[in-house]
């Protein structure tokens, strides 16, 4: 699971549609799953799930939506983690702020024990 946090116009939807679409080697057709709360994207073996939980009015809802945990073939993209309480535990989260221009954006990454591993093994090959 991957936490996109940040405040409204932050630019999470941005980087999950970017992510999404590189990903999927293509230009794909990518909207924010802000009325929907869950767009799925079968690619290949690979199940993303791109999440919005803007609308959630808490924890006990993630059961209805089908939210538990993410299986070992998918990849959870979610916006607005924080509503969903302590149910769901990020393995890495990317908080963006304002940059100094209109369109530049600061991204803070805090890994988890899986990703501080492989960022690691990226460092020190």
């Amino acid at each position: 699971m991957i936490a996109l946090c940040g405040p409204l116009g932050s630019g999470k939807s941005e980087l999950a549609r970017a992510l999404i679409q590189t990903r999927a080697g293509a230009a794909i057709e990518v909207p924010s799953p802000s009325f929907t709360l869950v767009q799925d994207y079968p690619l290949g073996d690979l199940l993303l799930r791109h999440i919005d939980l803007y609308r959630l009015a808490g924890p006990a809802e993630l059961p209805e939506l089908g939210l538990d945990a993410p299986e070992s073939h998918e990849v959870w993209l979610v916006e607005w983690p924080e509503r969903a309480g302590d149910a769901l535990a990020p393995d890495l989260q990317i908080t963006l702020e304002q940059g100094p221009g209109a369109d530049a954006r600061i991204a803070h990454l805090e890994a988890g024990p899986r990703w501080r591993d492989r960022l690691d093994q990226l460092l020190h090959a």
